[in-house]
């Protein structure tokens, strides 16, 4: 270990943008086994791994790759697998530059942080290589069934860990195909599809069943599945899209970025979605400008640069240090050709209610820090000016749905803001029912959801065996 001072960092080959920009294929290539090894070998092993207290699941990282770095791979994933049910998945999306190698302390030495993320991956695709992943076979059944609404990432953990305590599992989501926001949001070439397919291959084979195009409150109802499982668990996720409040913000011809994002991802699986054929989803020869600052509006961006778009801009009312998604996302996009207008916001989509032919753009300036911490954007007056476009898509985050439409008014209590309110943990107010992930958080990144999700199974795992303790506990004899 310890060779960072001679060892400069380096992250797997990554394919030339001339090249990437031409298709959906991941733009990284693995690490080989020596590769692996010498960037693990990096790692100080810290007394006090700011790297583990920077992931929201304090993965055991100095451990797995001192075991990596010594070649003892299979123990390696064994310690990585037991904090993360989707270590693979986390190393190719997590925004390690804002988590673990933004806390690493060779990083803020000056020598470029362990290139972590990497060598998560590199270890998990090892085992799936190796053969060490197999179907979850519990020790014992307990007889308890559990119910799980939403297939996404917080869903998907909550599962594999009730299965391995031996809880049966059904899984229900409105979409045609497990995976969530992993499969229809996030595109190919940060998450090859093939990588999620087989996390929920492998749950069916560990007795999971899953429940497609079952949407709650219009094919279940919640008061259903609580009577038929002992526990329900909530991870719905939150896909209402924030609106654009100027003049024209309500035209149909402005996409909303999921909408565009899905479809692009149905082109992945040979599927030609409404609207990609018309164009009205298809940025083919078109000039296209995206709203927004956050990784989903880098995701709309990159699609746009492989689905030939002439132009692509995104426009961001904040500088490039204060924006919110990821800084090694920015560099990719750039490197594919993507035009930044920093401090800039819109104040109007231009064209009518059917159709948009560009964006009046004001320029902004810094001014003093907002709650967040960040500069508060401010109007420059007399900056506006005209920006034309043909398809224009709005990243500007996500809400809940209407909670309480979903489950007919019977649902757990809600925060003012519409998020499931929970206490002690993951437990809502209704009895039996459990929720996490972004219903609960509010629109976050997937590591977080995969936490709540294995929370949430560690509690309702302990309140099942609770209960199973109270059934079976000896009467108490009156006292004398």
């Amino acid at each position: 270990m310890l060779r960072f001072t001679g060892l400069d960092q380096q992250y797997p080959d990554k394919r030339p943008a001339k090249e990437r920009r031409k298709d959906f294929d991941e733009i990284y290539a693995p690490f080989s086994a020596k590769a692996g090894a010498d960037q693990a070998e990096r790692c100080s092993q810290c007394g006090v791994p700011f790297c583990q207290s920077g992931c929201p699941l304090h993965n055991d990282i100095p451990d797995w790759l001192m075991l990596a770095a010594e070649g003892r791979m299979q123990e390696a994933w064994e310690r990585s697998s037991a904090t993360s049910t989707m270590p693979e998945i986390c190393g190719r999306i997590c925004p390690q530059d804002r988590l673990c190698e933004g806390a690493c302390v060779i990083e803020q030495s000056g020598h470029g942080a362990v290139t972590i993320g990497a060598v998560e991956t590199h270890i998990t695709e090892t085992a799936w290589k190796e053969g060490w992943i197999t179907p979850i076979r519990p020790k014992r059944d307990t007889g308890f069934s559990v119910g799980v609404v939403g297939a996404g990432p917080a869903g998907l953990a909550a599962a594999e860990r009730l299965r391995e305590q031996g809880h049966s599992v059904t899984i229900y989501d409105r979409y045609d195909r497990a995976g969530g926001l992993l499969v229809y949001g996030i595109p190919n070439f940060k998450l090859d599809k093939a990588v999620v397919t087989r996390r929920t291959e492998r749950l069916e084979k560990s007795g999971v069943v899953f429940k497609l195009n079952t949407e709650l409150g219009r094919d279940v109802s919640l008061e259903e599945l609580r009577a038929r499982h002992d526990a329900v668990f909530l991870a719905i996720g939150t896909y209402k899209a924030h609106q654009l409040t100027c003049p024209g913000g309500g035209s149909a011809g402005l996409v909303p970025a999921m909408e565009y994002l899905t479809a692009s991802n149905r082109r992945g699986f040979d599927e030609t979605p409404e609207g990609f054929a018309s164009g009205r989803l298809n940025a083919k020869d078109r000039r296209v400008i995206v709203i927004g600052g956050g990784d989903t509006a880098m995701d709309c961006v990159r699609t746009a640069i492989r689905q030939g778009a002439s132009a692509v801009t995104c426009l961001y009312r904040r500088d490039r240090a204060n924006m919110p998604g990821s800084a090694r996302e920015v560099a990719h996009a750039e490197e594919e050709g993507v035009v930044f207008e920093w401090l800039s916001a819109p104040v109007a989509v231009l064209g009518d209610a059917q159709t948009v032919r560009g964006v009046r753009v004001q320029r902004m300036m810094l001014g003093t820090a907002d709650a967040s911490g960040r500069r508060r954007p401010m109007a420059i007056a007399g900056s506006e000016s005209d920006m034309p476009a043909d398809l224009v898509i709005a990243a500007l985050g996500y809400e809940p749905e209407d909670v309480d439409s979903l489950t007919a008014g019977g649902g757990p209590v809600l925060t003012p803001r519409g998020t499931v309110r929970v206490t002690e943990r993951c437990r809502t107010s209704l009895p039996g029912v459990y929720a996490g992930g972004d219903i609960v958080r509010g629109a976050s990144l997937v590591v977080w959801a995969i936490k709540d999700g294995q929370d949430a199974a560690a509690v309702i795992h302990a309140d099942l065996m609770a209960r199973i303790a109270a059934e079976h506990a000896p009467e108490l004899e009156p006292a004398e």
